[in-house]
């Protein structure tokens, strides 16, 4: 007899305040002790949304409207408070800050426990437990606000486990983690995995990472509505082209034998990760010779291009005037018109020195020119004309009331008269897919919708440099794809674009240059395929692109092991 369900739920339609329709839309579904279940769909469609629901957060705390019914062991969530609820299932957000409350990190693991009136011995027995889980035991003492954006994920896991609740909900844990803290976050995951009296339910884009981990694989489609539900390599390989159309993240070696396919190469079965591809790629009889397209836009540097960025000796110290220094003495110059990536594992730097860049903090030494301008000494006007900046966390930018409202300050602040605005509010609401929430208030949106907000804020003032910082954090395959799609044009029309990005993927496809950072410093700077080759990527902590990892050991292939890059890839209708 199977088990008795941990969570349960009846025809689940959620609408938020102000929402024209309902997203998730209808959905059924049944999650048992020992499952862990991966759930997937667009940006918009409503993921994040049910996991709220899980907990009772959704209608309780989050202005929504439900229909049908969401039992949590038996418990019907409408009927119970959140806190009783959060004894069976617990939440780790899209964004740790949300659920960061205290000023140590062994205090802010406690809190969970301490709230359930558990004696302190057992308290602080499983802060100790959760805290060594995800490798934070030693920092135990230290401010969460020193944690990069990683650590405050792995934090935000630690107090989520340490409640001990039978359901474990993770809403994109690792969208901004290094390839280190995501193997560590996998690894506790697999751990409690293997606990058959507990669940999982993730929601995650991050599929090269989790397809090993989850048993059973749950999509929506743009509208909501449960499209399907069974094993994971059932839905992931043999419905792929089916989760492709739709725009949902599939693992990139899926991606790329649904394209070699497309020119004539027999994969089959479909391959879920690097290893697999690349041992169907060598098991091939032949393959078609790889593309030679033209590369990733040339690395700029050549005397006769003018920097549109200097930075000079330039050092950033967080926590005011006494506080670390997080950047030491970068020297970098950016060429007018460069796509340059900056990597890095979390806490080398990365966000900090865009930041400098952009003017969001004043160096503690050294001198910076962006765009012609001082952007630590140029007012806000000066500076949004000359940059546009993307923050990590987008809800770090947003000032306005509504989703237009947020699009329309930024032409405001350059003093584009009123009637004027609006054409331009309307054609980046429509070119970002956000024309049905306009009136929205931007912290309602989905995790993806605040992102594409974000960047179409930084962009719609046309600034000649834009900084960003993670820009396809939260998003699915379709709009991760249109906006470096809109990067990329935006490029090569002349804009200047400086990411800071945890996918070499996206780096190796798109960047002209890369540079690598490792704790505060500038390891080296130069053209994508050479970094990518060299010894950097190694020294830095970080793991090549998917796709390279799938086809550097090919041993009957050679002349294949040079290719990392999806232009690479040989053309629809080629003949192996």
């Amino acid at each position: 007899m199977p088990d008795a369900p941990l969570l349960q739920l009846e025809g689940v339609r959620i609408r938020h305040e102000g929402a024209e329709r309902a997203t998730p839309d209808g959905v059924d579904l049944v999650v048992r002790p020992g499952e862990v279940v991966l759930l997937l769909g667009p940006s918009g469609c409503g993921k994040s949304t049910l996991a709220l629901a899980l907990n009772g957060l959704v209608p309780h705390s989050v202005p929504a409207e439900l229909d049908g019914r969401v039992l949590v062991g038996g418990l019907d969530t409408r009927e119970h408070r959140v806190g009783e609820l959060s004894e069976r299932v617990a939440m780790v957000f899209q964004d740790p800050d949300a659920q960061v409350v205290t000023n140590t990190l062994l205090d802010e693991v406690c809190f969970g426990p301490e709230n359930l009136r558990l004696p302190v011995d057992e308290v602080l027995e499983r802060a100790e437990r959760a805290l060594k889980l995800v490798g934070l035991w030693e920092r135990r003492a230290d401010d969460p606000a020193r944690l990069s954006g990683g650590g405050r994920q792995r934090l935000a896991i630690a107090a989520a486990l340490a409640m001990g609740s039978p359901v474990l909900v993770l809403d994109e844990p690792t969208a901004n983690l290094d390839p280190a803290g995501i193997d560590e976050v996998y690894a506790v995951l697999r751990e409690l995995a293997s606990d058959r009296d507990h669940a999982i339910v993730l929601v995650e884009h991050n599929l090269d990472a989790a397809a090993d981990l989850v048993d059973r694989v749950v999509v929506l489609d743009a509208d909501g509505r449960l499209v399907a539900d069974g094993p994971t390599r059932e839905v992931l390989t043999g419905r792929a082209e089916e989760l492709a159309a739709l725009g949902v993240w599939l693992p990139v070696s899926t991606l790329a034998a649904l394209r070699l396919r497309e020119a004539g190469v027999a994969i089959e079965p479909l391959p879920i990760t690097p290893a697999e591809l690349g041992a169907a790629l060598d098991a091939a009889p032949t393959l078609p010779a790889p593309r030679d397209p033209a590369p990733a836009p040339a690395a700029a540097g050549a005397p006769a291009v003018p920097p549109v960025v200097t930075a000079g000796g330039v050092s950033v110290r967080r926590g005011g005037r006494r506080g670390a220094l997080v950047v030491h003495e970068v020297e970098l110059e950016v060429p007018a018109g460069d796509f340059l990536a900056v990597v890095g594992v979390n806490g080398a730097g990365k966000s900090s020195l865009l930041q400098a860049l952009a003017g969001v903090l004043a160096p503690a030494a050294g001198r910076i020119e962006a765009a012609g301008i001082d952007p630590a000494t140029a007012d806000a006007a000066s500076r949004s004309r000359a940059i546009g900046y993307v923050f990590q966390n987008p809800e770090h930018q947003f000032v306005a009331g509504t989703v237009a409202g947020e699009l329309e300050q930024a032409l405001e602040l350059q003093g584009v008269p009123a009637s004027e605005r609006a054409a331009s509010v309307a054609s980046m609401l429509e070119r970002f897919g956000l024309a049905e929430a306009a009136t929205r208030h931007p912290f309602l949106l989905s995790g993806g919708q605040k992102r594409r907000l974000s960047v179409g804020t930084a962009l719609i003032a046309g600034a000649p440099l834009l900084v960003l910082d993670e820009p396809t954090f939260g998003q699915d395959r379709e709009r991760a794809g249109e906006l470096v799609a809109l990067l990329r044009e935006l490029n090569d029309a002349g804009t200047t674009v400086i990411a800071a990005t945890h996918d070499l993927q996206l780096v190796a496809d798109h960047a002209s240059r890369v540079a690598v950072m490792a704790e505060g410093r500038l390891l080296g700077v130069g053209p994508t395929a050479e970094v990518l080759a060299g010894p950097l990527i190694e020294q830095a902590g970080l793991r090549h692109p998917p796709l390279a990892r799938a086809t550097r050991g090919l041993a009957n292939h050679p002349e294949w092991r040079a290719v990392t890059r999806w232009a690479q890839l040989p053309a629809p209708g080629g003949r192996a």
